[in-house]
């Protein structure tokens, strides 16, 4: 075959390839003036026997050279786009999404904004074992323009037998000790029923990694006039993240802020594994500011201010790390707690790297 005739073999199929193209467009507008008729009938977008003649249309009139099996498969694909596309063309977008809303969507809490695009901390204690304790964390923060305290009243642990948090007197606890110091409070409510109690004790409330998908806990947090810190679940995708908060703004709420605390993977090295690419997924496919919790990521003191650091820098509108006096006495979580020699040192670290402006110097 000389080289003329293969040019003109490749300018024949160039123009098929053009013309298969005009007609894929073709059937995908017609695909979407069916899909807008379904749509306006009520009727089900995905039709299995439609599915099926079309394709037996399909086996009946192939002459080859292709396989039967071939041409339906290739069909297949082309009926799943086309589906996909009225699937877009139907669907609401999600309540969450830039789409819906793109404008960022910011959080006011006591004396705080989350999600204003001023970098935040929240720290605390993982659990509240008394009020001296609280008091004691309390005023270290406070001494570094620190307003955003956070304490476990309800525990919710992998173990029965570990320690489950102080529960109400907890709350109250927490409590008494934002007022004092006119700090806003973040505190966990692990079922539906203690939703309408925390209302009267916290700032924010927090559904937990472990409650991500508790739908019911999710609606009952959507249906108060209160802010909301939603954690990603332990395995949970980004997709299924953004369909759980979903849930709570559907409701009515939309002061919700997204934490992402680490996945759980096949690495032992941390308590979980930091999934720091998340924020700006988060911040780009949704408008709700979006926190990174160091501590539950690593599980491990020595490695919260460089993943702090990458919090900052990736642009995470705050970041939430664990402080306790003692940490080596601690009732839960010893491991993974500053002391607050630490967490000075921590905060001053951040200041000379100059990822972070502190509000107020401490004495």
């Amino acid at each position: 075959m000389s080289n003329k005739q293969l040019d003109e073999l490749r300018d024949q199929l160039d123009k098929v390839n053009l013309s298969l193209l005009e007609q894929i467009n073709e059937r995908a507008r017609l695909v979407k003036e069916i899909g807008e008729l379904k749509r306006e009938q009520g009727i089900a977008r995905f039709d299995p026997v439609r599915e099926r003649s079309m394709l037996d249309l399909i086996a009946t009139n192939n002459q080859g050279p292709f396989e039967t099996a071939t041409l339906q498969h290739l069909f297949k694909q082309i009926f799943k786009a086309s589906l996909e596309l009225q699937e877009e063309d139907n669907s609401k977008a999600l309540l969450v999404s830039r789409k819906k809303q793109p404008e960022n969507t910011t959080v006011a809490l006591k004396n705080e904004v989350i999600g204003d695009g001023q970098q935040r901390f929240v720290f605390g204690p993982c659990s509240v074992e008394s009020y001296e304790q609280v008091l004691t964390v309390a005023k270290a923060m406070k001494k570094r323009g620190q307003h955003i305290l956070r304490g476990g009243a309800f525990k919710p642990r992998t173990s029965p037998y570990d320690f489950q948090g102080l529960g109400l007197e907890g709350l109250k606890i927490l409590k008494r000790v934002g007022d004092e110091l006119n700090m806003s409070v973040i505190s966990e409510i692990v079922t539906p029923a203690d939703i309408e109690v925390a209302l009267e004790y916290v700032d924010v409330i927090q559904i937990g990694a472990r409650n991500m998908q508790n739908f019911e806990l999710l609606k009952e947090a959507g249906s108060v006039n209160k802010p909301v810190l939603l954690k990603r679940g332990l395995s949970a995708t980004i997709e299924e993240f953004i369909h759980a908060a979903e849930y709570v703004v559907s409701k009515g709420n939309d002061q919700l802020i997204l934490c992402e605390r680490g996945i759980r993977t096949y690495e032992k090295a941390t308590r979980n594994t930091l999934d720091i690419s998340a924020v700006p997924i988060l911040k780009q496919e949704t408008h709700l500011p979006v926190m990174v919790d160091v501590t539950h990521s690593t599980g491990r003191r020595d490695l919260l201010l460089p993943t702090a650091k990458a919090a900052l820098a990736i642009g995470a509108d705050a970041v939430m790390a664990e402080v306790h006096p003692d940490p080596a006495v601690a009732l839960s979580d010893s491991a993974q707690q500053m002391n607050i020699e630490e967490f000075h040192a921590f905060l001053d670290a951040l200041e000379e790297s100059g990822l972070y402006k502190q509000p107020v110097k401490h004495s």
